[in-house]
């Protein structure tokens, strides 16, 4: 059996999560199978359009699967536990986990303009650009202060970091 290994991306909105998350994904998946799962904690986003057949069968409340030659997207009104979930996928090499801070994985914490101190309890790194200025916070010694724009030091802080899954 082969090792999966996890990774978990936090911040709050609009700080660049989903744009990191996506560069590491492009560089990790010329030589890795790259899985990721987003958490929607406000529980706004669009699955599907209104009236097409996916979004008919999802509104039933029924467990809903949709294949074709080129994707299978699975939609649940249940909420999945990792595990559950890592099962379900399964055919994969990297979890990019975005959000859900729970999580006991190895996490980067991303900010733009400010740094929020409350995500220091759930974070092993920081990324942060050139509109933070580190000397108004006062970061704990065990986190990682990285580049946001250095993907390089992003993937070998996760190939370093990334924890067994």
């Amino acid at each position: 059996m082969r090792t999966r290994v996890a990774v978990a991306f936090t911040g709050p909105s609009g700080s660049g999560k989903t744009t990191l998350v996506e560069k590491v994904a492009k560089a990790l998946i010329e030589n890795r199978k790259v899985a990721i799962i987003k958490n929607d904690p406000k529980d706004k986003a669009t699955f599907d359009v209104k009236g097409k057949d996916s979004h008919r069968f999802f509104q039933t409340g029924a467990e809903v699967v949709v294949t074709s030659p080129t994707r299978t997207t699975y939609f649940s009104h249940r909420e999945k536990r990792l595990d559950e979930i890592v099962n379900m996928v399964n055919d994969f090499d990297i979890l990019l986990v975005e959000g859900l801070k729970t999580l006991p994985l190895p996490r980067i914490a991303i900010f733009r303009n400010k740094i929020d101190e409350s995500y220091f309890d759930c974070s092993e790194a920081i990324a942060i650009d050139h509109t933070i200025d580190l000397d108004d916070y006062a970061i704990p010694n065990n986190i990682d202060i990285l580049d946001l724009n250095d993907l390089d030091a992003i993937l070998t802080w996760i190939d370093t970091h990334a924890k067994a899954i």
